[in-house]
């Protein structure tokens, strides 16, 4: 049987003022202080950013909220593979697939569901789609709303909700 080795260290520097935590409480109070009326003094040099009026610039890169692309003849790109659905590590993808008519392929979606607050916006389900049906390229950042229905995107949110970008400004960053 091994008996463990404690080794007790003594702390040093702390003076008996600094051991009271009222004088070190009062530090901090002036400093916090001193930047409060410094800024009601002169707010010139605050960072101000006046959302909503002025919305933030977004990268193409940046995952905002999804959407589901179509080919030029306004059939959805989705072929039901459920490759999101399964890469999606918080399961907030539900997919129905259908049969499909268009010769296209032999699936469709009938219902595809996200819902937003399940959701970590990771983009494992942008990677997985082979299909390049789904994006998070929207540029929507905020997603407020009163009930939880309503954050759920189905079939036909997801289709009506347009890109932010180009296809000219994913070439011009190499993306």
């Amino acid at each position: 049987m091994m008996s463990a080795k404690i080794k007790t260290i003594e702390r040093q520097g702390v003076s008996y003022d600094q051991r009271l935590f009222l004088i070190e409480v009062f530090k901090g109070m002036r400093v916090t202080f001193g930047h409060f009326f410094r800024n009601l003094l002169d707010n010139s040099k605050l960072y101000v950013r006046h959302y909503p009026e002025v919305k933030p610039e977004i990268t193409p890169r940046w995952r905002g909220r999804h959407r589901l692309t179509t080919h030029e003849d306004g059939t959805v790109k989705c072929v039901a593979c459920f490759m999101c659905q399964t890469n999606c590590p918080s399961h907030c993808i539900s997919i129905t697939a259908g049969e499909r008519n268009d010769g296209r392929s032999e699936k469709l979606p009938v219902r595809f569901d996200i819902d937003l607050l399940e959701c970590i916006y990771c983009g494992y389900c942008v990677e997985a789609c082979p299909m390049d049906a789904i994006r998070m390229d929207t540029g929507i950042f905020s997603v407020v709303t009163a009930d939880r229905q309503s954050v759920v995107m189905g079939l036909d949110k997801l289709l009506a909700t347009p890109g932010a970008f180009t296809e000219e400004d994913y070439k011009k960053r190499g993306l």
